[in-house]
């Protein structure tokens, strides 16, 4: 099983950012956990930029998407558009527990088109996302 895990802005300065937030693991380091230890296919991509997260996700070829949005989960409509039209499952994670933080992040506008949310497990989440994967299509 192919597996897209898809982060964007900010998530690449991961281990250097507001560590009391998002921990001190870099994206990289973790990413090679992730892969040594999952057992489908993995591919990561991270942009600060919408319109390659939108390209990118649109010609997926993956089983299943996991997708951290960063800020633009709050903002982006032309996102929860593209995972409308996607025909591949999504799985929408935050490593913060959004609810708990300001009150613009209590919205998602991604959460009603993915077919579920993960948020405030850190890092694990990611892992949470890709069992959920694993039961659901093996």
């Amino acid at each position: 099983m192919k597996i897209d895990i898809v982060n964007g802005p900010n998530l690449n300065l991961l281990g250097q950012r507001e560590t009391n937030i998002y921990g001190f693991e870099t994206w990289n380091v973790y990413f090679q956990k992730l892969k040594s230890t999952s057992d489908c296919v993995l591919r990561d991509f991270q942009s600060n930029i919408e319109g390659e997260l939108i390209d990118f996700l649109q010609k997926s070829d993956a089983d299943g998407i996991v997708f951290n949005a960063g800020g633009y989960t709050h903002t982006s409509v032309a996102l929860r558009d593209c995972i409308s039209a996607l025909s591949i499952p999504v799985v929408e994670v935050h490593i913060s527990n959004v609810s708990a933080r300001e009150s613009f992040r209590h919205e998602s506008l991604l959460s009603p088109v993915c077919v579920g949310t993960i948020f405030g497990f850190g890092l694990k989440g990611y892992e949470m996302a890709l069992h959920y994967f694993s039961s659901k299509m093996n």
